[in-house]
C-alpha cells in the first residue's frame, strides 16, 4: 500500500501509486520560468567590481582589538560592560534554574505513588 501526507487531516493517508510518487508541492509538466529581477539596480560581476570592496560602515575591528586586548583583569566575555553582565547573569540564572528543575523532577519521579 502507498501513503501520502494529507494537507487536510495533517496525517498519512492511503493513496494510489501515482499520487504517492508526485508530492503536492511538486508540479510536473510546468515550464521553468526565470524569476523576475527584484533589485533596483543590476548586480556587478566579480570581474567588474575590482579588487577593492566597499562596506556600508566604518571598520570597528581595531577598536574592538584595543578593547579586548587590554589587561585590566576583566574576563573577555564581560569587557563590553552592562549588556555583557546582563547576558552572563541571565545565562547563569537559567542554567541554575534548569539544573534545579531537573533535580526536582528526578526527585518527584523517584517517589513511590502514595494513595
Amino acid at each position: 500500500m502507498y501513503y501520502k501526507f494529507s494537507g487536510f487531516t495533517q496525517k498519512l493517508t492511503g493513496s494510489a501509486p501515482a499520487t504517492a510518487y508526485n508530492p503536492q508541492g511538486l508540479r510536473s509538466g510546468l515550464p521553468a520560468e526565470s524569476p523576475t529581477m527584484i533589485f533596483a539596480t543590476p548586480t556587478k560581476l566579480v570581474s567588474e567590481a575590482g579588487a577593492t570592496a566597499e562596506y556600508m560602515g566604518a571598520n570597528k575591528v581595531p577598536d574592538f582589538q584595543k578593547l579586548f586586548q587590554t589587561s585590566d583583569g576583566i574576563p573577555v566575555h564581560l569587557k563590553r560592560g552592562y549588556p555583557d553582565r546582563l547576558l552572563y547573569r541571565t545565562t547563569m540564572a537559567l542554567t541554575i534554574g534548569g539544573v534545579a528543575y531537573c533535580l526536582v523532577a528526578l526527585y518527584i519521579a523517584a517517589q513511590p505513588n502514595r494513595k
